[in-house]
């Protein structure tokens, strides 16, 4: 009898300690603090939107779900520097574990805000020379992120094919977007380079689009705009100019030919967000910034607006729109 009570003495110990136990993990898990990541997007325009439902998605793939283990904060400062200085430092104020720039004004300003805390580029053109990483491979402080360097070479040689007896071509930039001045400092070289001529104008903001945009279409041939959040933003007024003079527009980014550029080799804005959500899990799980690459994508995929050519009498060369079909994207 004795040794029977001792069983059973034995048994409810065991199962008090076991449910001790599980007791301790529950309340650990309730307790475990869901880490913050701070999101600061430039401004609203279909290129930038797609690269934070990227982002999202690729934290998801991670096993990142905003709500259930993460705590996402996402800001967008309407292309106002007072609101990215201001949001930074909410960011900063709420101690968040890691940030992500949507473009290079936002990470500039949150490298000038985190202090130690990571920072996420999110399709930052030219991340030395914005200043954001000492060296690409190895970026050595608390910065790495994702690339979308537009493949200027293919997308000229493209401008080339649709204008065969193109005599001057136009390209529009913000002088005041890092990413937009890098890319026409190299557009102008490879256009020397291929003997074209090239006419720059500049724009200070939105407000100077369309005049700038009139004087272009009556001087030149086609117009290129590079990878340009401003412009992006207010492309409208961009093809209303152009559309006028019956000049096509020829973008970086393939969220512009939608809006009515002609076409493009342009890298997917989604698949970049993609990429920056699953590098900032990484990040998130221990993984050094200091130490990780900068990821490049570089190679584009050809985007051809058919409805905006045919708009403007353009002929699509055959090569391209079988191209486009098979293993780009056609707009109808």
């Amino acid at each position: 009898m004795k040794k029977k009570y001792l069983i059973l003495s034995v048994i409810v110990v065991l199962f008090a300690i076991l449910g001790f136990a599980l007791f301790q993990g529950t309340a650990k898990k309730q307790t475990q603090k869901k880490p913050t990541v701070g999101i600061l997007q430039l401004m609203s325009h279909p290129a930038l939107d797609a690269i934070h439902k990227g982002i999202l998605a690729g934290l998801k793939d991670e096993g990142y779900r905003p709500g259930k283990n993460i705590k996402i904060d996402f800001q967008n400062a309407q292309n106002d520097q007072g609101n990215l200085k201001t949001m930074s430092s909410k960011f900063a104020n709420e101690n968040a574990d890691l940030t992500i720039g949507i473009a290079t004004p936002s990470a500039q300003s949150l490298a000038n805000t985190m202090g130690k805390t990571p920072v996420i580029l999110g399709a930052i053109t030219d991340p030395k020379g914005a200043g954001l990483v000492k060296n690409n491979q190895k970026p050595g402080g608390n910065i790495t992120g994702v690339s979308d360097q537009a493949p200027l070479k293919e997308q000229l040689g493209l401008i080339k094919q649709f204008m065969p007896k193109l005599k001057r071509l136009g390209i529009i930039y913000t002088s005041s977007d890092d990413s937009a001045v890098a890319q026409y400092k190299k557009f102008v070289q490879l256009c020397k380079q291929e003997k074209i001529p090239l006419k720059a104008y500049s724009i200070a903001n939105t407000n100077d689009l369309n005049q700038v945009a009139e004087q272009a279409a009556s001087a030149v041939d086609a117009i290129y705009v590079p990878t340009d959040n401003t412009i992006a933003g207010a492309m409208p007024t961009l093809i209303g100019a152009a559309d006028k003079a019956k000049v096509p527009v020829f973008p970086a980014v393939d969220t512009m030919v939608k809006a009515g550029g002609v076409a493009t080799y342009g890298i997917d804005q989604y698949q970049l967000g993609v990429a920056t959500g699953k590098m900032s899990a990484k990040i998130l799980k221990g993984q050094k910034p200091a130490t990780t690459p900068i990821k490049f994508f570089r190679h584009g995929k050809l985007i051809i607006n058919e409805k905006q050519a045919k708009k403007l009498n353009i002929k699509i060369p055959a090569n391209l729109l079988k191209e486009a079909q098979s293993k780009g994207e056609l707009v109808k």
